[in-house]
């Protein structure tokens, strides 16, 4: 589908293992994201937010160079009704987007004296919401390309997207599209914590909203923390079953 090839872009100058994914659910969109920040370069690894509110039915994350992220924030915040009224919600989100990228991509300089490894400017964005009477999940690659996603029901962007990309497949079969997004909220929630287990530099605390026709909620550390038990719970019936399976 268009916008499932990637480049491969430049270093990032965040962390080499984000993680962002969004799963569409029978009633809304679940999006999520970790918050571990490593700058390789510095040798400085810190939490900070990545999941944003997209006004009040939508939500974004992205993964590479934070200053093209942070400059995006503002307009995103401000743009937000006229991105979600839009005909085509994936063409708005790359008109808004593409001059960040350019301005960025024309002033970078690659080669900087008595410095070697201080990565690039590519970013990738991933929003998700429920507009016009459906979810979606839209994708903007750091050359731009738009990518739709809803009718898959998965997608992950990052350095973590690939094990990401592979967890959401294996939980493939529990179908959450046919589900509500409460279930959609542990089924991401899994997929953070496991690669939160495997992977040193994808760390909590973790970010999640769940958003619906009615708005957008992003949940607060005791909805997480409460989430995380529904997750632990899932794993230990799954267990009884297995255990079950030869009597």
């Amino acid at each position: 589908m268009p916008g499932t090839s990637r480049p491969t872009p430049t270093p990032a100058l965040e962390d080499p293992m984000t993680v962002v994914l969004a799963v569409v659910c029978s009633d809304g969109v679940v999006i999520g994201a970790d918050s571990q920040i490593t700058e390789s370069d510095r040798g400085l690894s810190f939490p900070a937010r990545k999941l944003h509110p997209l006004g009040s039915c939508a939500a974004w994350g992205g993964s590479g160079a934070r200053g093209v992220l942070n400059d995006l924030r503002p307009l995103l915040e401000d743009s937000a009704t006229a991105i979600l009224e839009a005909p085509d919600i994936g063409d708005e989100l790359q008109e808004r987007v593409l001059p960040v990228f350019k301005k960025h991509y024309e002033n970078y300089i690659p080669d900087v004296p008595g410095e070697d490894g201080g990565g690039g400017v590519s970013a990738y964005l991933l929003a998700a919401g429920y507009s016009q009477g459906a979810p979606w999940i839209v994708e903007i690659n750091p050359n731009g390309l738009i990518g739709r996603y809803e009718d898959v029901g998965f997608h992950a962007i990052g350095s973590g997207a690939p094990m990401a990309q592979q967890a959401g497949a294996l939980l493939s079969h529990f179908r959450m599209t046919t589900r509500t997004v409460e279930y959609g909220v542990v089924g991401v929630l899994r997929v953070l914590e496991a690669l939160d287990r495997t992977s040193p530099s994808v760390g909590g605390p973790f970010n999640v909203a769940c958003i619906r026709e009615e708005g957008a909620d992003h949940l607060d550390e005791k909805e997480i923390a409460k989430a995380l038990k529904g997750v632990q719970r899932w794993c230990d019936l799954e267990q009884e079953a297995l255990d079950r399976l030869f009597d």
